[in-house]
């Protein structure tokens, strides 16, 4: 009797161990937890169709890795089984997923693949923390019974890196894609060209790189002008880029690159002196901030060179959403120039920023001729959102093409309830909230978690014209991986909470619990993370 009553006492310690252990990052939206286990071994079978080979794949690498052998996929039987249910749309949509784990299966089903997808994640941090980085040869894992029913909040849960001002290279671009696929987050926004660095090649213009890529020196101070004293460069070939994507499409990622105009111009204005609007020959600058130069917009050439450039970025890059950036455009260069002032008049525009908007406009209509979209940061409506530009540079007439998706970053949040009124899909990474190059102790963890996309204020009718958010790995005073890794983590976690786990449901103490069973990942694979959760 005293052993049967051992026996209970074990059993109700290790029923409530997996209660504590049911922690996933982002918290899906229901979950119910059964007294009972799945005992995951490597026996233990993959069951699924040829529609979701992919995801079978995938499971099965994490599986081999661990158990040290080689994982069966069967199209009938009892294991883990896969099952995509288009019926499932209606109710969960295509990134919604369903995981039952009883004790002889695990069905995982979903509508789609990027379902299936995300409930693999969701039952990968059912798992040990350790167990994808130790061999379980032999081991038993036990599973919790569980029943989640999940779906994200927003389709668009964004991670921008921006490789122009510290080139990082494809090995860690392929590390921060499967840290965003484990959080569920689904845009790769990949910031390639800006003052600092061009980092895609462009065989058409093959000085982008020659030239472009490299700069002699770096500041290494935001308040002096010093130096590191040594050069920078770098640059991703098409086929080292087309290897990214192929990675992030395995990981329901779509990558939307971002190639900037007319401003943030130098490093092509650096290759090819004649695409500036001053006609200088200069290098690729070695200073960060805001400089003078652009595109030279009024120069049918320029025109020319940027639809070559983006007809290679379309052939390169499946999605159909292409960047143009758009942002801090510095108008005093425009005023000074006769060609600029000469095309104002031609057109009949009644500004520099009138100007930029029927650029603008252009580039939208070149896109939507080759089936693609363009976004661009909230500049590109014209509104003055930087107290350095005059008032008068931004009187505007013109009206930004409906197409374009409106990636919002500075100015009141009155400016997103006006463009989703007037018809505009909006993406929020409100910089103060979204920046990542920010320190902790301007944008600690729980603010980062706090943050909405929905400001108030916006009524109820255009909510779904915001598409999502997305977090910004600005790199100007970011030289290292260790430096980024510490400013990126752990606070990605929280924008993939933000992205994903409805507003009714976030809770930032049950997101601190999970953040310290999830930060052992972390841990295992070395990621310097910022250990003061606040």
């Amino acid at each position: 009797m005293k052993t049967f009553k051992i026996l209970n006492i074990l059993l109700l310690f290790f029923i409530s161990l997996a209660h504590a252990q049911v922690n996933i990052i982002p918290r899906p939206m229901e979950v119910f937890i059964g007294d009972g286990f799945f005992e995951l071994n490597n026996k233990v079978a993959i069951v699924s169709d040829k529609i979701s080979k992919n995801q079978a794949d995938y499971l099965a690498t994490i599986l081999d890795k661990a158990f040290d052998t080689k994982t069966k996929i069967k199209q009938k039987g009892s294991g883990i089984v896969l099952k995509i249910n288009p019926n499932m749309e209606t109710t969960l949509g295509k990134e919604g997923y369903h995981l039952t784990a009883s004790k002889k299966n695990i069905l995982i089903s979903a509508s789609s693949n990027a379902g299936l997808f995300y409930g693999i994640q969701s039952l990968r941090q059912l798992l040990p923390s350790d167990f994808e980085f130790s061999k379980q040869f032999n081991k038993k894992v036990l599973i919790p019974q569980v029943n989640i029913t999940d779906k994200p909040r927003f389709g668009w849960r964004s991670f921008m890196l921006d490789e122009s001002r510290h080139f990082k290279g494809a090995e860690v671009v392929k590390n921060l894609l499967d840290q965003m696929a484990l959080l569920k987050m689904n845009v790769f926004h990949w910031h390639l060209t800006d003052d600092q660095g061009w980092r895609i090649e462009i065989k058409k213009y093959p000085n982008l790189t020659k030239v472009g890529s490299y700069r002699e020196d770096t500041q290494s101070s935001r308040k002096s002008e010093a130096r590191y004293g040594y050069p920078h460069q770098g640059f991703y070939t098409q086929e080292e880029i087309k290897g990214i994507i192929a990675y992030a499409e395995e990981r329901q990622i779509r990558i939307v690159p971002e190639i900037e105009m007319p401003g943030h111009a130098m490093a092509a204005i650096a290759s090819y002196p004649w695409l500036g609007i001053l006609g200088a020959n200069t290098k690729v600058p070695e200073f960060f901030g805001k400089l003078d130069d652009s595109f030279n917009i009024a120069d049918p050439k320029v025109y020319e060179f940027l639809t070559d450039v983006l007809e290679e970025v379309f052939e390169l890059f499946p999605g159909n959403v292409v960047h143009i950036g758009g942002d801090e455009v510095m108008f005093d260069v425009w005023k000074n120039s006769e060609m600029i002032q000469n095309k104002i008049k031609e057109e009949g525009l009644s500004s520099p920023a009138d100007l930029q908007i029927f650029f603008t406009n252009q580039m939208s209509t070149f896109m939507e001729n080759k089936n693609h979209r363009m976004m661009g940061w909230n500049e590109i409506l014209g509104a003055n959102v930087h107290e350095w530009q005059e008032d008068s540079d931004v009187k505007v007439e013109q009206k930004l093409a409906k197409s374009a998706i409106v990636h919002f970053w500075k100015g009141n949040v009155e400016l997103i309830n006006e463009a989703v009124t007037n018809g505009y899909d909006i993406v929020n990474s409100l910089h103060s909230m979204t920046y990542l190059d920010y320190n902790y102790d301007n944008l600690p963890l729980s603010k980062a978690y706090s943050f909405d996309p929905i400001p108030e204020g916006v009524e109820e009718q255009y909510t779904n014209k915001i598409l999502g958010l997305g977090c910004q790995m600005w790199s100007e005073w970011i030289p290292s991986v260790q430096q980024m890794n510490n400013q990126i983590f752990p606070r990605i976690a929280a924008y993939a909470e933000v992205g994903w786990t409805s507003k009714s449901n976030k809770d930032y103490e049950v997101f601190i619990k999970s953040l310290n069973d999830y930060k052992k990942r972390w841990e295992f694979l070395g990621i310097e993370y910022h250990s003061n959760f606040n």
